[in-house]
């Protein structure tokens, strides 16, 4: 379970550029659920993801996973109880190494690494096994550099380390925005499969509306580094794109009027 209480993020503080990224964001997500974090540029979706995985400490507020508080905790020791898959198919592998030497590590993810002896006949195996359930025929190529392979090819061999030693949360950061439509198809079902398999615990970051309508259990909508809707249940199944289209336009009018107030008591107070 990930339990997030009044997290805050302000960036330049003080300064013409400040951005309050994150502002009083609470949240709890049960055991295996899939949820899906929509929002605009700058909405704080992730921000949010890299305040987990601890790419930045918060100013304020707490990160509990499963009962560890890990508020405080750097990037790296958190890696050891959090899988992740970037926006950038070439982020999260080390791309002179072998298909077979990258997956060899992510086995050993948390523990002490070495390539020694990690590479024998009967781990090789294994490897093949894991890697020809992702139907991309890459099994036989595990001596390959992993970045010679394309970008859907690297976000599925990610997607397969990331989730390998069934992570106590998998964060997937617009995953598929780099892909073209039809690799972001393929990659999408491979995500569905593998969460859904693993009863793994997932935030999704995504751009898609209909990524998020179809894929989980619940939707998360931020704005202006809040929470601002949170559909789960019965009301995230009714959900429809357009719906979330008609959410969004309704953010922004708001946004407008509250410019607009504030432009006006401006003016009353010159």
């Amino acid at each position: 379970m990930l339990e997030l209480s009044n997290l805050y993020k302000t960036f330049n503080a003080g300064t013409i550029n400040e951005v309050n990224a994150l502002q009083d964001v609470s949240l709890s997500i049960e055991d295996g659920s899939f949820v899906c974090v929509l929002g605009t540029n700058g909405s704080g979706k992730s921000t949010l993801l890299n305040a987990v995985a601890g790419t930045f400490i918060t100013d304020n507020g707490t990160i509990i996973l499963n009962g560890v508080n890990i508020t405080r905790q750097p990037e790296y020791k958190r890696a050891r109880l959090i899988g992740r898959v970037f926006q950038n198919p070439f982020s999260g592998t080390a791309a002179a190494m072998s298909i077979g030497e990258n997956l060899a590590l992510a086995a050993k993810r948390g523990r002490k690494r070495g390539l020694g002896q990690v590479l024998t006949a009967t781990i090789l195996n294994e490897l093949k096994e894991k890697v020809k359930t992702l139907n991309m025929g890459l099994e036989d190529r595990l001596e390959s550099p992993i970045g010679k392979l394309s970008g859907g090819q690297r976000q599925a061999l990610t997607l397969l380390m990331s989730s390998w030693l069934r992570p106590d949360l998998l964060l997937l950061d617009e995953h598929t925005a780099a892909l073209d439509p039809k690799t972001a198809g393929k990659v999408i079902e491979l995500t569905e499969k593998i969460v859904t398999e693993g009863k793994l615990t997932t935030l999704m970051v995504t751009h898609s509306m209909q990524q998020a309508v179809n894929l989980g259990d619940r939707i998360i909508m931020m704005h202006q580094g809040r929470i601002r809707y949170d559909f789960r249940g019965e009301e995230k199944k009714r959900m429809k794109v357009a719906d979330l289209l008609s959410l969004f336009d309704e953010l922004r009018r708001k946004d407008q009027i509250d410019n607009r107030v504030a432009e006006l008591l401006e003016l009353e107070y010159v």
